[in-house]
Parts: structure tokens; sequence; C-alpha cells
């Protein structure tokens, strides 16, 4: 069973920032280039609650499709998904979920 510290140990040290937001206690908040998922504990370790957004203040900016267009929405605020923050939304999430497997 993989110990949360020793995988947060490891998303710390892989270059992404862990801190809480104040509306969301109990959990997680792994930050890097603005993109921002929350890590909950279970039994088999660390897991993300929802899936990566964007960081818009204290909130996560979910993407969605507006009108044809992707955008990261969090409450009214939009932000647009240009290429760039889609690119690292994927990188954030690829290297996040990796971060999560099992080591031997």
């Amino acid at each position: 069973m993989p110990d949360p510290a020793e995988q947060l140990a490891r998303i710390y040290q892989a270059g992404f920032d862990i801190t809480q937001l104040e509306r969301y206690p109990g959990v997680a908040a792994v930050v890097r280039d603005d993109v921002i998922v929350l890590l909950r504990p279970t039994p088999l370790g660390l897991e993300m609650v929802g899936t990566p957004g964007w960081k818009i203040g204290e909130s996560i900016g979910i993407l969605v499709d507006r009108g044809g267009s992707k955008v990261f929405q969090s409450k009214s605020t939009l932000l647009d998904a240009t290429p760039e923050r889609l690119r690292l939304l994927e990188a954030f999430r690829k290297d996040l979920t990796q971060l999560l497997l099992p080591t031997s």
C-alpha cells in the first residue's frame, strides 16, 4: 500500500507545489504552472478528486465547452483554454498520474 507522505514527497521532488485551499479542507492541492488538482488519501494511496483544472484565485476552473470554444470555468469566471494551457494541463495530468502509481 502506498504511503501518502512518500507519494507527496515524490510529487514535490518532481516540481509540483503542494498546498491546501481553505475551501477544500482535508485534501492536498497540487499545483504546477497554474494547473491544479486536489488529492485525497485512500487505503490505496493518494487519488485525484475530480480532474485537473486551472487555478483561478482560490478556485479550480474546470475545462468546459462553451459555444464551441473550450474554456476553464470557475463559477462565473471564464478563462480561455489556449493551446498552451491545454498542453500544460495534459502534461500535468500525465506526470501526476505516473507519480501516483505504486512504486516497487
